[in-house]
Protein backbone atom coordinates (compact mmCIF):
# COMPACT_ATOMS: atom_id res chain seq x y z
CA UNK A 1 0.00 0.00 0.00
CA UNK A 2 1.46 3.09 -1.19
CA UNK A 3 -0.20 6.66 0.49
CA UNK A 4 0.37 9.45 1.85
CA UNK A 5 -0.41 9.33 5.37
CA UNK A 6 1.62 8.24 8.78
CA UNK A 7 -0.62 5.80 10.35
CA UNK A 8 -3.15 4.52 9.39
CA UNK A 9 -5.48 5.52 12.64
CA UNK A 10 -4.38 9.05 12.83
CA UNK A 11 -5.67 9.41 8.78
CA UNK A 12 -8.73 11.30 9.66
CA UNK A 13 -7.86 13.85 12.47
CA UNK A 14 -4.94 14.68 10.33
CA UNK A 15 -6.88 15.08 7.37
CA UNK A 16 -9.17 17.33 9.27
CA UNK A 17 -6.29 19.26 10.46
CA UNK A 18 -5.51 20.18 7.42
CA UNK A 19 -8.95 21.21 6.27
CA UNK A 20 -8.75 23.76 8.94
CA UNK A 21 -5.19 24.84 8.06
CA UNK A 22 -5.83 25.44 4.45
CA UNK A 23 -9.74 27.06 5.13
CA UNK A 24 -9.98 29.35 7.62
CA UNK A 25 -13.62 30.05 6.54
CA UNK A 26 -14.48 27.07 8.02
CA UNK A 27 -14.55 25.75 11.71
CA UNK A 28 -13.40 22.36 12.37
CA UNK A 29 -14.03 20.57 15.52
CA UNK A 30 -11.51 17.56 15.68
CA UNK A 31 -12.65 16.45 18.85
CA UNK A 32 -15.75 15.87 17.23
CA UNK A 33 -14.86 15.24 13.71
CA UNK A 34 -17.05 18.24 12.67
CA UNK A 35 -16.52 20.79 9.99
CA UNK A 36 -19.48 23.62 10.51
CA UNK A 37 -18.82 27.67 8.76
CA UNK A 38 -17.04 29.73 10.22
CA UNK A 39 -19.61 32.43 10.26
CA UNK A 40 -23.16 31.04 10.75
CA UNK A 41 -25.57 32.09 8.63
CA UNK A 42 -28.39 34.13 9.77
CA UNK A 43 -30.65 33.60 12.86
CA UNK A 44 -34.22 32.10 11.87
CA UNK A 45 -33.24 30.41 8.42
CA UNK A 46 -32.93 26.46 8.32
CA UNK A 47 -29.33 24.76 8.78
CA UNK A 48 -28.35 21.75 6.80
CA UNK A 49 -26.46 19.09 8.10
CA UNK A 50 -24.83 16.31 6.36
CA UNK A 51 -22.49 13.53 7.06
CA UNK A 52 -21.11 9.72 6.69
CA UNK A 53 -18.14 7.74 6.56
CA UNK A 54 -14.75 9.43 5.59
CA UNK A 55 -13.44 8.07 2.04
CA UNK A 56 -15.93 10.62 -0.29
CA UNK A 57 -13.68 13.70 -0.49
CA UNK A 58 -14.94 16.17 -1.27
CA UNK A 59 -18.13 14.84 0.13
CA UNK A 60 -18.99 16.12 2.25
CA UNK A 61 -17.01 18.50 4.18
CA UNK A 62 -15.68 19.99 1.43
CA UNK A 63 -19.68 21.03 0.70
CA UNK A 64 -20.01 23.15 4.01
CA UNK A 65 -19.94 27.18 3.09
CA UNK A 66 -22.66 29.64 1.96
CA UNK A 67 -25.09 28.05 -0.29
CA UNK A 68 -24.26 24.55 1.09
CA UNK A 69 -23.99 22.74 3.95
CA UNK A 70 -23.68 24.24 7.35
CA UNK A 71 -22.29 21.42 8.81
CA UNK A 72 -20.48 18.30 8.00
CA UNK A 73 -19.83 15.22 10.02
CA UNK A 74 -17.39 12.84 9.12
CA UNK A 75 -17.23 9.30 10.14
CA UNK A 76 -14.00 6.92 10.22
CA UNK A 77 -13.25 6.01 6.77
CA UNK A 78 -16.31 4.11 5.09
CA UNK A 79 -17.98 4.07 8.52
CA UNK A 80 -20.91 6.04 9.97
CA UNK A 81 -20.64 9.36 12.22
CA UNK A 82 -21.96 8.46 15.86
CA UNK A 83 -24.94 9.45 17.06
CA UNK A 84 -23.54 12.33 19.48
CA UNK A 85 -21.39 13.80 17.10
CA UNK A 86 -24.42 14.38 14.59
CA UNK A 87 -26.29 15.70 17.66
CA UNK A 88 -23.46 18.07 18.32
CA UNK A 89 -23.50 19.46 14.37
CA UNK A 90 -27.12 19.64 15.32
CA UNK A 91 -26.98 22.02 18.19
CA UNK A 92 -24.27 23.87 16.38
CA UNK A 93 -25.73 25.34 13.37
CA UNK A 94 -29.26 25.61 14.71
CA UNK A 95 -30.35 28.65 13.94
CA UNK A 96 -34.04 28.80 15.73
CA UNK A 97 -35.67 27.57 12.32
CA UNK A 98 -34.89 23.80 12.56
CA UNK A 99 -32.22 21.67 10.92
CA UNK A 100 -32.49 19.16 7.54
CA UNK A 101 -30.45 16.65 8.10
CA UNK A 102 -29.55 14.43 4.33
CA UNK A 103 -28.72 10.49 4.79
CA UNK A 104 -27.43 8.49 2.06
CA UNK A 105 -29.13 5.14 2.48
CA UNK A 106 -26.60 3.07 4.35
CA UNK A 107 -27.62 1.60 7.43
CA UNK A 108 -25.30 2.95 9.47
CA UNK A 109 -26.17 6.26 8.64
CA UNK A 110 -29.59 6.10 9.05
CA UNK A 111 -30.22 4.83 12.42
CA UNK A 112 -27.51 7.40 13.77
CA UNK A 113 -29.06 9.82 12.52
CA UNK A 114 -32.24 9.29 13.46
CA UNK A 115 -30.72 8.67 17.29
CA UNK A 116 -29.50 12.22 16.55
CA UNK A 117 -32.51 13.79 15.45
CA UNK A 118 -34.14 11.79 18.50
CA UNK A 119 -31.30 13.74 20.82
CA UNK A 120 -31.86 16.76 19.09
CA UNK A 121 -35.48 16.99 19.71
CA UNK A 122 -34.95 16.44 23.69
CA UNK A 123 -33.43 19.40 23.16
CA UNK A 124 -35.88 21.45 21.43
CA UNK A 125 -34.81 21.28 17.74
CA UNK A 126 -36.32 20.06 15.16
CA UNK A 127 -34.92 18.44 12.43
CA UNK A 128 -36.40 17.18 9.39
CA UNK A 129 -34.64 14.10 7.21
CA UNK A 130 -34.35 12.77 3.46
CA UNK A 131 -32.72 9.79 3.08
CA UNK A 132 -31.11 9.37 -0.16
CA UNK A 133 -31.36 6.37 -2.38
CA UNK A 134 -30.53 7.35 -6.02
CA UNK A 135 -28.51 4.18 -6.85
CA UNK A 136 -30.55 1.92 -10.10
CA UNK A 137 -27.55 -0.46 -9.59
CA UNK A 138 -29.36 -2.39 -7.05
CA UNK A 139 -32.22 -2.76 -4.54
CA UNK A 140 -29.94 -4.06 -1.82
CA UNK A 141 -26.33 -4.28 -0.89
CA UNK A 142 -24.21 -5.05 1.75
CA UNK A 143 -24.65 -1.73 3.54
CA UNK A 144 -28.59 -0.78 2.65
CA UNK A 145 -31.95 -1.70 2.71
CA UNK A 146 -33.42 -0.63 -0.46
CA UNK A 147 -31.06 1.29 -3.10
CA UNK A 148 -27.94 3.42 -2.34
CA UNK A 149 -27.59 6.46 -1.54
CA UNK A 150 -24.87 8.11 -3.98
CA UNK A 151 -24.03 10.86 -6.64
CA UNK A 152 -27.32 12.53 -6.17
CA UNK A 153 -26.35 13.49 -2.52
CA UNK A 154 -24.25 16.38 -4.35
CA UNK A 155 -27.05 17.65 -6.36
CA UNK A 156 -29.42 17.86 -3.52
CA UNK A 157 -26.83 19.24 -1.07
CA UNK A 158 -26.43 21.92 -3.55
CA UNK A 159 -29.81 22.70 -4.35
CA UNK A 160 -31.70 22.66 -0.67
CA UNK A 161 -28.73 24.48 0.35
CA UNK A 162 -29.89 27.46 -1.90
CA UNK A 163 -33.40 26.86 -0.91
CA UNK A 164 -32.62 27.35 2.86
CA UNK A 165 -30.14 30.05 2.40
CA UNK A 166 -32.73 31.90 0.52
CA UNK A 167 -34.99 31.83 3.78
CA UNK A 168 -37.73 28.44 3.21
CA UNK A 169 -38.96 27.27 6.32
CA UNK A 170 -38.14 23.68 7.35
CA UNK A 171 -41.09 22.09 6.13
CA UNK A 172 -40.79 23.13 2.53
CA UNK A 173 -36.87 22.58 2.33
CA UNK A 174 -37.92 18.93 3.23
CA UNK A 175 -40.47 18.98 0.74
CA UNK A 176 -37.97 20.28 -1.85
CA UNK A 177 -35.53 17.54 -0.57
CA UNK A 178 -37.78 14.50 -0.97
CA UNK A 179 -39.15 15.75 -4.51
CA UNK A 180 -35.56 16.10 -5.48
CA UNK A 181 -35.00 12.34 -4.13
CA UNK A 182 -37.48 11.15 -6.64
CA UNK A 183 -36.22 13.10 -9.59
CA UNK A 184 -32.73 11.79 -9.27
CA UNK A 185 -30.83 8.46 -10.00
CA UNK A 186 -27.24 7.41 -10.51
CA UNK A 187 -25.24 4.78 -11.55
CA UNK A 188 -21.79 3.81 -11.64
CA UNK A 189 -18.55 1.23 -12.40
CA UNK A 190 -15.01 0.50 -11.24
CA UNK A 191 -12.05 -0.30 -13.37
CA UNK A 192 -10.18 -0.73 -9.64
CA UNK A 193 -10.80 -1.45 -6.42
CA UNK A 194 -10.26 0.95 -3.44
CA UNK A 195 -7.76 0.24 -1.07
CA UNK A 196 -8.95 1.79 3.02
CA UNK A 197 -6.03 2.53 4.87
CA UNK A 198 -6.38 0.67 8.16
CA UNK A 199 -6.80 -2.47 5.64
CA UNK A 200 -3.67 -1.95 3.67
CA UNK A 201 -4.95 -3.96 0.23
CA UNK A 202 -7.36 -3.68 -1.86
CA UNK A 203 -10.62 -3.93 -1.03
CA UNK A 204 -11.84 -6.61 -3.60
CA UNK A 205 -9.74 -8.05 -6.67
CA UNK A 206 -10.78 -6.95 -10.12
CA UNK A 207 -8.56 -7.87 -12.93
CA UNK A 208 -6.96 -5.45 -15.23
CA UNK A 209 -9.33 -6.52 -18.30
CA UNK A 210 -12.30 -6.48 -16.01
CA UNK A 211 -14.69 -3.97 -14.74
CA UNK A 212 -17.38 -3.96 -12.26
CA UNK A 213 -20.77 -2.15 -13.81
CA UNK A 214 -23.42 -0.68 -10.75
CA UNK A 215 -20.35 -0.88 -8.18
CA UNK A 216 -20.89 0.92 -4.76
CA UNK A 217 -18.83 3.74 -3.29
CA UNK A 218 -17.41 1.13 -0.55
CA UNK A 219 -16.54 -1.23 -2.73
CA UNK A 220 -19.64 -3.10 -2.82
CA UNK A 221 -20.33 -5.60 -6.03
CA UNK A 222 -22.47 -3.89 -8.74
CA UNK A 223 -24.57 -5.87 -11.04
CA UNK A 224 -21.94 -7.67 -12.46
CA UNK A 225 -18.49 -8.06 -13.86
CA UNK A 226 -17.38 -8.18 -17.27
CA UNK A 227 -14.42 -7.72 -19.55
CA UNK A 228 -13.09 -4.16 -20.12
CA UNK A 229 -15.36 -2.24 -23.78
CA UNK A 230 -14.89 0.72 -24.80
CA UNK A 231 -16.03 4.23 -23.29
CA UNK A 232 -19.20 4.41 -25.38
CA UNK A 233 -20.27 1.29 -24.20
CA UNK A 234 -19.59 2.23 -20.73
CA UNK A 235 -21.85 4.94 -21.00
CA UNK A 236 -24.76 3.45 -22.30
CA UNK A 237 -24.47 0.80 -19.63
CA UNK A 238 -24.63 3.42 -17.37
CA UNK A 239 -27.12 5.43 -19.07
CA UNK A 240 -29.87 2.33 -20.07
CA UNK A 241 -30.28 1.85 -16.66
CA UNK A 242 -30.84 5.45 -15.38
CA UNK A 243 -33.25 6.68 -18.35
CA UNK A 244 -35.63 2.96 -17.67
CA UNK A 245 -36.04 4.04 -13.89
CA UNK A 246 -36.91 7.43 -14.80
CA UNK A 247 -38.87 9.67 -17.54
CA UNK A 248 -35.86 12.27 -17.75
CA UNK A 249 -37.19 13.96 -21.28
CA UNK A 250 -36.41 17.84 -21.05
CA UNK A 251 -34.54 19.83 -19.38
CA UNK A 252 -32.03 17.99 -16.85
CA UNK A 253 -28.92 18.20 -14.19
CA UNK A 254 -26.56 15.65 -14.88
CA UNK A 255 -23.45 14.93 -13.40
CA UNK A 256 -20.28 12.58 -14.04
CA UNK A 257 -18.52 12.07 -11.23
CA UNK A 258 -14.68 10.50 -10.85
CA UNK A 259 -14.52 7.69 -8.15
CA UNK A 260 -10.90 9.36 -7.16
CA UNK A 261 -8.18 8.34 -9.33
CA UNK A 262 -9.39 8.84 -12.77
CA UNK A 263 -7.77 11.48 -14.65
CA UNK A 264 -10.08 14.87 -15.88
CA UNK A 265 -9.10 13.50 -19.37
CA UNK A 266 -11.07 10.65 -19.00
CA UNK A 267 -13.92 11.93 -17.53
CA UNK A 268 -14.62 14.92 -19.63
CA UNK A 269 -13.97 11.44 -23.17
CA UNK A 270 -17.30 10.36 -20.82
CA UNK A 271 -19.19 13.21 -20.26
CA UNK A 272 -18.88 13.67 -24.42
CA UNK A 273 -20.28 9.93 -24.62
CA UNK A 274 -23.18 10.23 -22.07
CA UNK A 275 -23.98 13.39 -23.08
CA UNK A 276 -24.14 12.20 -26.74
CA UNK A 277 -26.97 9.48 -24.96
CA UNK A 278 -28.78 11.32 -23.35
CA UNK A 279 -29.90 14.16 -26.37
CA UNK A 280 -30.82 11.25 -28.43
CA UNK A 281 -33.19 10.17 -25.24
CA UNK A 282 -34.34 13.36 -25.23
CA UNK A 283 -32.77 14.61 -22.09
CA UNK A 284 -31.78 18.64 -22.81
CA UNK A 285 -28.80 19.09 -20.01
CA UNK A 286 -29.41 21.92 -18.79
CA UNK A 287 -26.47 21.96 -16.39
CA UNK A 288 -23.82 19.86 -15.31
CA UNK A 289 -20.62 18.54 -13.57
CA UNK A 290 -17.47 16.98 -14.16
CA UNK A 291 -15.23 16.29 -11.72
CA UNK A 292 -14.42 14.30 -8.49
CA UNK A 293 -17.37 15.03 -5.92
CA UNK A 294 -18.38 11.73 -4.59
CA UNK A 295 -15.33 9.87 -4.14
CA UNK A 296 -14.28 5.93 -3.21
CA UNK A 297 -10.58 6.92 -2.00
CA UNK A 298 -8.46 5.85 -4.71
CA UNK A 299 -10.89 4.03 -7.23
CA UNK A 300 -10.58 3.95 -10.74
CA UNK A 301 -13.81 4.62 -12.30
CA UNK A 302 -17.11 7.24 -12.87
CA UNK A 303 -20.60 7.51 -11.95
CA UNK A 304 -23.26 9.13 -13.48
CA UNK A 305 -25.94 11.09 -11.67
CA UNK A 306 -28.98 12.17 -13.63
CA UNK A 307 -31.88 15.07 -12.28
CA UNK A 308 -34.99 15.87 -13.98
CA UNK A 309 -35.24 19.64 -13.41
CA UNK A 310 -37.50 22.09 -13.93
CA UNK A 311 -37.22 26.21 -13.94
CA UNK A 312 -36.83 26.13 -10.12
CA UNK A 313 -34.03 23.63 -9.43
CA UNK A 314 -32.18 25.86 -12.07
CA UNK A 315 -32.43 28.73 -10.22
CA UNK A 316 -31.63 27.22 -6.96
CA UNK A 317 -28.56 25.53 -8.94
CA UNK A 318 -27.87 28.99 -9.97
CA UNK A 319 -27.66 30.33 -6.55
CA UNK A 320 -23.95 31.69 -5.47
CA UNK A 321 -22.25 29.20 -3.65
CA UNK A 322 -18.79 29.19 -1.27
CA UNK A 323 -17.84 26.17 -0.54
CA UNK A 324 -13.83 24.53 -0.61
CA UNK A 325 -14.89 21.67 -2.52
CA UNK A 326 -17.15 23.46 -4.88
CA UNK A 327 -16.56 26.82 -6.85
CA UNK A 328 -19.69 27.32 -8.79
CA UNK A 329 -18.70 29.15 -12.04
CA UNK A 330 -15.00 28.51 -11.70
Amino acid sequence: MKKLINAPEDVLVESLRGVAAAHPELSVDLENHVITRATPKEQGKVAVVSGGGSGHEPLHGGFVGTGMLDAAVAGEVFTSPTPDRVQVATKAVDRGAGVLHIVKNYTGDVLNFEMAAELASMEGIEVGTVVVDDDVAVQDSLYTAGRRGVGLTVLLEKLVGAAAEEGRDLAAVVELAKRINGQGRSMGMALTSCTVPAAGKPTFDLPDDQMEIGIGIHGEPGRHREPLAPAADIARQLVEPILGDIDAAGPAIVMLNGMGATPLIELYLMYGEVAAILEKSGVQIARNLVGNYITSLDMAGCSVTVLKADDELLRLWDAPVNTPGLRWGA
